[in-house]
Order: C-alpha cells, then sequence, then structure tokens
C-alpha cells in the first residue's frame, strides 16, 4: 500500500466515525425527551419555574413546555397574578419580548404590540398570542397547555 492509498483510507475511516455523531447532533427532539424533562402533574399543569426566578428576572422563558415555547409574566396590577402566553408572533414567528415599561410583549423584528392577554395593540400582527391558564403554586410557577 503506497502512501496516496493508506491517506484516503484514512480519510474514510474519520468520515465514517464521524457520521453517527453528525447524524445525532441533527436529530430533531423527540417529544418523549422533552417530557421527560419537564413531567405534567395529574391535573396537566406543568412547572415551568419557581416564583424566585419571575420575581428576579421579571419574566420566565421556557422553551421545554409540552405545549411549546411558554413566556410567563407578572401582572402589573396585581403582581400576585400571572399571565403565560406562546411568545410568537403571529405575524412572522419571531419570539416577543415582555417589555415592562410598555405593559406589552413587543416583537423585535417588526414591533408588533401585544397586550397582557394577549391581544393585538398595535400591527402588523392581526392574529392574538395564544394564552395558557398559568398559577402559582408554593414556589411553583404552573402552566397548563389549552
Amino acid at each position: 500500500m503506497n502512501r496516496r492509498e493508506f491517506l484516503m483510507w484514512v480519510g474514510i475511516g474519520g468520515l465514517a466515525s464521524s457520521l453517527p455523531v453528525a447524524l445525532a447532533a441533527c436529530s430533531p427532539k423527540t417529544e418523549k425527551s422533552q417530557s421527560s424533562t419537564m413531567p405534567k402533574r395529574a391535573d396537566g399543569f406543568q412547572s415551568v419555574g419557581t416564583v424566585a426566578e419571575l420575581n428576579q428576572k421579571g419574566q420566565l422563558l421556557n422553551k421545554q413546555f409540552a405545549g411549546g415555547s411558554v413566556l410567563v409574566v407578572s401582572n402589573p396590577a396585581n403582581p400576585k397574578t400571572i399571565t403565560a402566553v406562546k411568545p410568537i408572533c403571529t405575524h412572522r414567528g419571531c419570539t416577543v419580548d415582555w417589555k415592562a415599561d410598555k405593559k406589552a410583549f413587543v416583537c423585535p423584528c417588526h414591533k408588533a404590540e401585544f397586550s397582557l392577554d394577549g391581544k393585538v395593540l398595535q400591527g402588523p400582527a392581526k392574529k392574538s398570542l395564544s394564552t395558557y391558564i398559568a398559577k402559582i403554586e408554593g414556589d411553583s410557577v404552573l402552566v397548563k397547555a389549552t
């Protein structure tokens, strides 16, 4: 075997050995793996964080919620109540942010604004954000997909 053949076989071996790693990295997560990180309770609620985290950050964004991403914020008028929305803008699918100073969810892409209950305040979005049932129980923030 000459040097050229040897290097060719080494290269083929290197590619072949990295193929399983590349396939695993590109594979989508399954529902089973997501639900195992966020178990549902018998009543359908899932913990998405703690009250301490919510108070510290002013919002909780959890991308592993069973219904998709969920963004939880405290109600500025009554901090003991919370609101949970699917943070995907209905205009072009960007992830909205909670802006406490505006008391609104704002899309960073096209500046659509949504009220605390998900309704459109300012376009270009025409549909409201999807909402979830949310509550505080003990030190946990719980959300249930509707």
